[in-house]
């Protein structure tokens, strides 16, 4: 389902000599489809920059990553969005839900149709259908009309794993989505996601604590940019 071959990033940077720093350093790492693994790792380990390259969102120095057989890096960057949209959900921990936006407004956006006009609204009823059933699901019933600034931080986190969700991902990819929360909702977005990896789905997710370390098929460590431990 996943495969990293060799992937380094890097990026230079300039204090008092140019010097490279390895995000990520020979990462070699197979996930196959409907695990669920936890990247564990302090923070500047390199998770997060894993699941972005994971993503297609950040291209690596050197090496592959292949997701569903696809190379994700030998597609143009159109084909790459297009390839996102349709196979991987991203849950991040800041939420990144747009302020000025519904809830509903905010899980359509993984869909794409949102739109204030009443004709872009019919085209996209079905996807309409769908959101109110996520929203339904997560407890949010009341809250769909709430724009961001009105709900708490587990709210928002189940909006934001509604909307990675509304477009029937193969993957998932969390980037530390408990940090921000409580146990209570912490524990409700860990159930979420075990739930699409139960169903089928894989889930790669990045924390430096062990509260999904219960729901992991596989745990693996990253340290300085490098798999601490065997990857499989």
């Amino acid at each position: 389902m996943i495969v990293l071959d060799n992937v380094t990033k890097s990026y230079r940077t300039d204090r008092g000599q140019l010097r490279r720093i390895n995000a990520l350093d020979a990462v070699n790492l197979h996930i196959e489809e409907g695990e669920f693994v936890v990247v564990s790792g302090p923070s500047g380990s390199g998770k997060t920059t894993l699941l972005m390259t994971v993503a297609g969102m950040l291209r690596p120095t050197s090496g592959t990553v292949s997701v569903n057989k696809t190379n994700l890096y030998a597609m143009s960057v159109r084909e790459r969005a297009k390839f996102r949209a349709e196979n991987i959900g991203f849950v991040f921990q800041m939420f990144h839900l747009v302020p000025y936006l519904d809830v509903t407004e905010n899980v359509l956006l993984a869909a794409g149709v949102v739109s204030r006009k009443p004709a872009r609204r019919l085209a996209g009823q079905n996807r309409n259908a769908q959101a109110q059933n996520l929203i339904q699901r997560f407890g949010l019933a009341g809250r769909n009309h709430h724009r961001p600034a009105e709900l708490s931080a587990g709210e928002k986190q189940r909006t934001a794993v509604a909307r990675a969700l509304l477009n029937n991902p193969k993957v998932i990819l969390a980037d530390e989505p408990t940090g921000n929360l409580d146990g209570d909702n912490a524990a409700a977005v860990l159930t979420h996601l075990a739930e699409f990896h139960q169903a089928g789905g894989t889930v790669v997710l990045a924390t430096h604590g062990p509260a999904a370390e219960q729901f992991a098929d596989r745990i693996i460590h990253l340290q300085n940019g490098s798999i601490s431990t065997p990857a499989s």
